[in-house]
């Protein structure tokens, strides 16, 4: 009972009817209102000495939402090359260690592919099942004779001449790396992975490596014609515009494991097979499907896009 209670209790005792059979009544009547307005403090009092508790408030933040990967299909299971096509960019374009492409296709070194080859762009099966032994052993044995026969020398080395891979031709002279504009970084370096990388070329980072986009590099903005570097030594893998996406893009192959991606070039100096050195000129800037002036610039450690900012030098 609050105090309002008792004083409305206390008025209504004093305000009721009076009596009509006498002086008696009133008094107990009296007596009456008193009694129910001390039990009424009484309660009052009572209910005051309780300490006050407020009512339990639960607070429910938003559930944060878990990072999901970002979608991206699966390779098909064969790949059908066509001409410009290489090993290191079919591997490169589904985001594959060209070293696996290699091994589920039994390509060794020089890598040679040809166009209308179908390429296997997952593991094969147990090797029992995949292709059966006898097949093996009549794939390659007109190389063997040769080395073993003596008989005729002239031969031997026809044979194998006809049988021995292409040779690689020699790499053609590359324009150097123009001298570095106000502000460059050309000249400074950054080991990482066993390789010294250098930015490619000079400008500002207008996009930044995002994990969740479909082409995972770094976007440096510039002027159109200005030089493009190789970020490390290397040999260029790649050469050509088959990857939709990337325009007049040049791969190079710096080690077993690393990679390094140049896009959207307005012109390529290099060619498949070139040798590189690190800040030697391979391509003049050029511009995107938005376009914008800009270098699309990748590294790639197994196959895998990595940022690039972890591998290249701070930038004053």
């Amino acid at each position: 009972m609050s105090s309002g209670d008792v004083g409305r209790a206390g008025i209504a005792c004093a305000s009721g009817p009076a009596s009509p059979i006498g002086p008696a009544n009133g008094a107990r009547r009296a007596a009456s209102c008193f009694q129910w307005m001390a039990l009424a403090l009484l309660v009052v009092a009572l209910s005051a000495c309780a300490p006050w508790q407020p009512a339990p408030v639960e607070e429910r933040a938003p559930a944060p939402r878990p990072q999901q990967p970002p979608f991206r299909q699966p390779p098909p299971p064969l790949h059908e090359v066509q001409r410009g096509d290489t090993l290191y960019s079919i591997a490169f374009r589904y985001g594959l260690d060209w070293r696996s492409v290699a091994e589920w296709n039994r390509i060794q070194a020089p890598y040679t592919i040809r166009p209308g080859q179908e390429l296997r762009l997952s593991a094969p099966p147990a090797l029992a099942e995949r292709s059966p032994p006898p097949r093996q052993t009549t794939e390659r044995p007109s190389a063997l004779p040769p080395v073993t026969t003596p008989s005729s020398p002239p031969a031997e080395r026809q044979r194998a001449a006809e049988t021995a891979p292409a040779p690689v031709p020699a790499p053609r002279p590359v324009p150097q790396a123009a001298p570095p504009a106000e502000g460059s970084v050309a000249s400074t370096t950054r080991s990482v992975a066993g390789v010294a990388w250098q930015w490619p070329t000079v400008g500002r980072v207008s996009r930044p490596f995002d994990p969740a986009a479909t082409r995972r590099g770094l976007g440096i903005s510039g002027q159109a014609g200005q030089s493009v570097v190789a970020a490390a030594d290397g040999e260029v893998v790649y050469s050509g515009t088959a990857l939709i996406g990337y325009g007049e893009l040049i791969i190079i192959k710096h080690s077993e494991t690393m990679l390094s991606a140049y896009g959207h070039n307005r012109r390529r100096l290099v060619q498949e097979g070139d040798r590189v050195r690190r800040g030697q000129q391979i391509a003049e800037m050029g511009m995107n499907e938005r376009d914008e002036e800009i270098l699309h610039f990748e590294i790639r450690r197994n196959g895998q896009p990595e940022d690039p900012q972890r591998f290249l030098p701070p930038r004053n």
